[in-house]
């Protein structure tokens, strides 16, 4: 756990480093290109595990577990840094617990729902900007995360519910087989003229093809290895030490920090550990 919690938090980093030459879906169908690449190999050799009764499974852990949150979160660092992106991705635990309670009748303790109840209003805080006017408060771009999170809830539930009889590297490959070769398509016609003009162009591209290869297809296998192997809100519970690293990269990157946005931070986490606690 604290391995995928170093790559994931480096991931935002990495968005936002690809950020500064690419548009939000160029860095997004990169990443879903450079992934499908680095897993063509095991795809072709783990397609056959494609059936009937799990087909709409493995394309709904391809779209709503990796393509759609890939979008979201390169827009949302359009308009935000990576400090704020990581504290929001602590959102994911809630979801899962949420979204398994309501469509695979997971069971749940008052203190869990005390826990959901206090970590949105920790994030319901740190999308609200408290220097403007309460009509122009809600950061939009704060909601594409939530968004997204929202995405990963459904995704962890399919994983454990659904896949179970399947190892995290077939899963993981034949995921990517649906929607990499979407990535690949949308690069064919988009415009690179002006990345060409911005500086470090190519260094930025290897920083994209980094986010793949790790926050991608290896943090995801071992992600998909954490829900088979232990329960959902636990491989979930992931993303509660995500934002320390994202922080830690923030920071060295010369971001700023807020105490607001700490103190919000601090609220989720207890959310998220009342939603854990047994």
């Amino acid at each position: 756990m604290l391995f995928l919690s170093l790559i994931w938090g480096s991931s935002f980093i990495l968005m936002k480093k690809g950020l500064e030459s690419y548009s939000f879906t160029q860095v997004a169908a990169f990443r879903l290109f450079f992934s499908f690449l680095f897993m063509l190999p095991l795809s072709i050799k783990n397609y056959r595990i494609i059936t009937r009764e799990n087909i709409d499974s493995l394309l709904v852990v391809g779209l709503v577990g990796f393509a759609i949150p890939a979008f979201l979160f390169t827009k949302a660092q359009t308009q935000i840094n990576s400090s704020l992106a990581g504290m929001l991705n602590s959102l994911t635990p809630l979801f899962t617990l949420i979204i398994g309670l309501i469509f695979y009748k997971s069971k749940v303790k008052g203190m869990n729902v005390l826990g959901i109840i206090i970590g949105l209003i920790g994030a319901l805080g740190l999308i609200w900007n408290r220097d403007i006017k309460i009509l122009e408060g809600i950061n939009l771009y704060a909601v594409f995360i939530v968004i997204a999170t929202i995405c990963y809830g459904i995704n962890v539930n399919v994983l454990k519910y659904k896949l179970s009889n399947l190892t995290p590297v077939e899963i993981t490959s034949v995921s990517f087989l649906f929607v990499g070769p979407i990535g690949g398509i949308y690069l064919l016609f988009t415009d690179f003229s002006g990345v060409t003009q911005t500086d470090h162009y190519i260094l930025n591209l290897i920083y994209i093809a980094i986010l793949a290869l790790f926050s991608s297809v290896i943090a995801i296998i071992i992600f998909n290895a954490l829900i088979r192997y232990t329960t959902a809100i636990f491989a979930a519970s992931v993303t509660y030490i995500i934002p320390l690293f994202a922080i830690l990269w923030g920071l060295f990157d010369g971001e700023q920090i807020t105490l607001f946005q700490l103190m919000w931070m601090i609220v989720i986490l207890i959310g998220v550990y009342l939603v854990n606690k047994k």
